[in-house]
């Protein structure tokens, strides 16, 4: 009744041809989906785009809290530093990794986080991970709760993953696993969309879905209760992530921020990240194929890219908030966008059809647009070479080629700063494949002292530091 109340009737037009089986799976679906904030959503996705254009001549760079020439010396960022230390001496801090992609960009047949990501003992994404969050629960003392995010498509194969690879180390009962939500696809005219008589075409609701999925699995409620003050927020591509770093959660501490986000320079006005920028006097992101390519290219007088703070993904929330956020209250609801796709569907007799030109919509919110809500967002800079290089295409820019070249640049880099002789070629590529877990060292001054512990070993093709 409320799908033909809804003018969504079309959903059940194969009804009397179901068995049981499928009309009971057709119900589950139809169960799931909120007629109200889909035709709201749509609506407002719909009529976003005039809105985003007009609102560009209201926007200016953000400012950042920027890299210190010398990070030992800046009195600020030492006190930062110690604030995070602080914080994750005390279990305040929880990991939140994003997983719901699939590997198949890459030609991976499984989750992206199951996909061999170091140069020479091809770890997978999550092991790198969870190397990280072990070696920081041993130098702070405490236990950290890690919440993987994963998707319809990828949950069961994400959970058997870890469970076959004896969850890295972990206790089980420091992982939870929480499920992103769906939303249906729909035609420009709003009618959702069949793949089959008995299956709703239903997509992922975005990044933004992250907040939704923590709420709703109760994880919010379970942070709070356990005095978890940062919800550390991180994508599963990117295996040079330091979502652990004792600086960055310092400085969202002491602002008194809600959201915090790290950013890093443009390479150039093409690369294909979004940028911090501040429309009408707050913070937020546009994406980089929303920009205006004038304001992408625009150069300040010392050359540098006026809007340069390239949005990385990588943000330190308060779990109030992001509870708020995920029961989307009248006051706290983030804006759907729409993404036109080419959506497999069926004719009117059932028969499958596959588009040769986007044909409908995916409904998804990200989660950067959290930020105009949140109470003193602040954004930190971070160098790039530390941490960013994610691993999103086959081949080209942003491929395992690039990633394990990156990773061995920072390898490189720790090594010849502990006084290791590495050949590296102009931009610090290393002539040898080596590998530093971080079970060996989370950061090179770790390296420094154990690489001396063990004798200063020579470093040839093949080392790997465990």
């Amino acid at each position: 009744m409320a799908f033909a109340e809804a003018k969504q009737g079309q959903v059940f037009r194969f009804w009397d041809k179901l068995n049981q089986v499928e009309r009971e799976a057709l119900v589950s679906q139809a169960n799931q989906i909120d007629l109200i904030e889909l035709r709201e959503g749509l609506h407002q996705a719909l009529n976003s785009d005039l809105s985003e254009a007009q609102s560009f001549a209201n926007i200016e760079p953000t400012p950042w809290i920027s890299l210190p020439a010398d990070l030992e010396s800046d009195h600020c960022w030492r006190d930062a530093h110690e604030q995070g230390e602080e914080l994750l001496r005390k279990g305040r801090v929880a990991a939140f990794t994003v997983a719901g992609g699939q590997g198949t960009r890459l030609g991976y047949n499984g989750p992206k986080g199951a996909y061999p990501v170091t140069p020479v003992t091809k770890k997978p994404l999550f092991q790198v991970f969870a190397e990280k969050l072990k070696a920081a629960e041993k130098r702070y003392g405490k236990n950290i709760l890690w919440f993987v995010m994963t998707s319809e498509a990828n949950h069961s194969q994400t959970k058997e993953f870890f469970n076959q690879s004896n969850y890295f180390g972990i206790s089980s009962s420091s992982i939870r696993f929480i499920q992103q939500g769906m939303m249906p696809a729909v035609l420009e005219t709003g009618e959702i969309i069949l793949e089959s008589p008995s299956r709703i075409a239903m997509n992922p609701d975005g990044h933004g879905g992250s907040f939704r999925a923590l709420a709703n699995s109760g994880a919010t409620e379970e942070m709070i209760k356990k005095g978890i003050e940062i919800i550390s927020y991180f994508q599963v591509d990117n295996p040079l992530a330091p979502f652990l770093e004792p600086s960055f959660l310092g400085f969202h501490a002491s602002t008194g921020s809600q959201m915090s986000s790290r950013a890093a320079p443009k390479t150039g006005p093409e690369e294909k990240v979004g940028v911090f920028c501040l429309r009408n006097g707050s913070l937020t992101v546009i994406e980089y194929s929303d920009l205006p390519e004038k304001l992408a290219c625009h150069r300040q007088s010392d050359g540098s890219l006026t809007f340069k703070a390239g949005n990385l993904a990588m943000h330190a929330i308060d779990p109030s908030f992001a509870h708020k956020l995920g029961k989307r209250t009248h006051d706290c609801k983030l804006p759907f966008h729409a993404a036109r796709k080419k959506i497999p569907t069926i004719d009117e007799k059932g028969n499958p059809v596959s588009p040769k030109k986007p044909n409908g919509i995916k409904l998804e919110t990200f989660v950067f647009d959290a930020l105009p809500f949140a109470k003193n967002p602040c954004v930190m800079e971070v160098s790039r070479q530390d941490a960013f290089s994610p691993v999103k295409n086959a081949d080209g820019t942003d491929s395992i080629q690039t990633c394990q070249a990156d990773q061995l640049r920072k390898f490189a880099r720790w090594a010849r700063a502990a006084g290791a002789e590495i050949d590296t070629d102009a931009s610090g590529l290393p002539s040898i494949n080596f590998e530093i877990s971080a079970g060996f060292a989370l950061d090179h001054e770790e390296f420094a002292l154990r690489w001396e512990e063990v004798g200063k070993p020579s470093i040839i093709e093949g080392t790997v530091f465990t």
